[in-house]
């Protein structure tokens, strides 16, 4: 099997619409979506009907559950005053732009989905399996850790999103943890580019692949994250002419954060600029 696996859209149509003819160029066998459809873009109503028509499947993110629900803040799990700030201006707009039928749509959306793929239990969800929007980072997220949610959730791919920036780890007897970034924004890293992830496994697997143990069968898995260039100054275009903050615009522009970074390991604020 080969899936195409997209993190946080953040009403970012233009990225979805070149990951998804990516994806299919690839010739994945499915798409998938783990959540946070609105926030940060533009127009948020115009990544559900690409959603639709081509089939992806969706898993409900905390913005999601906000928007769906009319809930009076996106349950992003930040701490910081500045951070809450931006996170409330961007969820205003989102609630006030996504249409009564598309809301109703997010409140059916499940936490999470489970898949059979070549043997595998394969677990899709936002922010972990626990917790819909638990921030997992590379640097303090220890593999103990990840080894007890794969236990406790009986899974040997464990998949998510919600921090932003993609990685993978080896668990124990093969399983693995991946999160696959997100198309809505860029990584803090100075490029313009949004990712997603392809995952392959038994025959479709890169040759060379780590085997994953599942049911006492080995079965090959490899995982490779894509650089999606779009029209990213089309975007900022769209987001000033909303009048969305500069700062949202700047990080399209850029590549750097400009919000959000409170919430960003020393490690990882270490990586980018700030």
């Amino acid at each position: 099997m080969k899936l195409a696996l997209f993190g946080g859209l953040y009403s970012n149509y233009l990225a979805l619409e070149a990951a998804v003819a990516d994806a299919q160029q690839r010739g994945v066998d499915a798409m998938f979506c783990l959540g946070d459809l609105g926030a940060f873009g533009p127009h948020p109503n115009r990544v559900f009907p690409l959603l639709r028509d081509h089939d992806i499947s969706c898993v409900q993110g905390n913005y999601d559950d906000s928007i769906g629900h009319e809930l009076n803040d996106c349950q992003c799990g930040y701490a910081d005053p500045n951070d809450n700030y931006f996170a409330q201006v961007s969820y205003d707009y989102t609630l006030q732009n996504t249409s009564a039928d598309n809301k109703a749509w997010l409140r059916s959306l499940p936490k999470e989905l489970r898949l059979h793929v070549d043997g595998l239990r394969v677990l899709l969800c936002h922010g972990s399996p626990r917790r819909t929007n638990e921030f997992l980072w590379q640097s303090n997220t220890s593999t103990a850790f990840l080894d007890r949610l794969a236990d406790e959730w009986a899974t040997d791919l464990m998949v998510g999103t919600h921090s932003g920036i993609h990685w993978q780890r080896e668990l124990r007897d093969g399983r693995r943890y991946v999160n696959v970034g997100v198309l809505g924004r860029p990584e803090n890293d100075g490029t313009t580019n949004v990712w997603y992830a392809v995952l392959c496994t038994g025959s479709d697997a890169a040759a060379g692949a780590l085997p994953c143990t599942a049911n006492g069968t080995s079965v090959p898995i490899s995982v490779n994250f894509v650089p999606v260039i779009y029209d990213h100054t089309l975007l900022a275009e769209k987001m000033q002419q909303e009048q969305l903050p500069d700062e949202f615009i700047q990080t399209v522009l850029t590549g750097w954060w400009t919000t959000c970074l409170e919430v960003l390991p020393s490690h990882e604020r270490r990586m980018g600029r700030f």
